[in-house]
């Protein structure tokens, strides 16, 4: 006689009425997936492990606080706290990514100044922060592979398997996040070369 295996949401709701068992059948269940997933993107054991508690940690809160509704979608929901929290630890670990446009050049190229005199470097900081927050103001999708190309160095090949699509549709996305990045810029003047950015 074959087993009846409870489906994540009801051991969701479960869990919502107090039932600490059924979570750590969800988190059984799904670790391993989880875990692959942080793992592509950080590619570090020891990390991997640190975000895996925390995605648990962040999923548990969520739950408890009442602020859980996927409709029984539990693995994909999860999936994506776990990207996220991957993505957040590249952007706050490395500082100043190399962003390379649609024709190849590299945006930061030209900010390596020739005098390292403390404006430059001010300059340089403040130039910086500034496309920080430009990338976070991008559509989530957008934004998503432009750090996992840049911050993360992963492949097209990569991004496509860990979000999930194509990619021509990753490339895509890459593609409309530096146009929206370069409009940024210009419209907030930002310090760049003429040759790479034409007007």
């Amino acid at each position: 006689m074959e087993k009846y295996v409870i489906s994540d949401s009801k051991l969701v709701s479960l869990y919502i009425k107090g039932n600490e068992e059924a979570f750590e059948q969800l988190l059984d269940r799904h670790k391993s997936k989880v875990y692959t997933t942080i793992y592509l993107i950080v590619k570090d054991t020891y990390i991997a492990e640190d975000l895996l508690q925390e995605t648990f940690i962040k999923a548990i809160k969520t739950i408890k606080g009442g602020r859980y509704n996927e409709e029984g979608k539990f693995l994909p929901w999860i999936v994506r706290i776990a990207h996220n929290l991957a993505i957040d630890y590249f952007r706050k670990e490395k500082r100043y990514p190399t962003i390379v446009m649609e024709d190849g050049s590299a945006v930061f190229n030209t900010l390596d100044f020739a005098e390292d005199s403390f404006e430059s470097k001010q300059i340089q900081q403040d130039t910086h922060n500034r496309l920080k927050e430009f990338i976070q103001e991008l559509p989530d999708t957008q934004r998503e592979v432009l750090v996992m190309r840049h911050y993360m160095e992963m492949s097209f090949q990569e991004i496509a398997e860990s979000t999930g699509v194509s990619i021509n549709t990753a490339l895509g996305r890459m593609r409309y996040a530096l146009i929206n990045l370069r409009k940024k810029m210009k419209q907030h003047n930002i310090a760049y070369d003429h040759n790479i950015y034409p007007r």
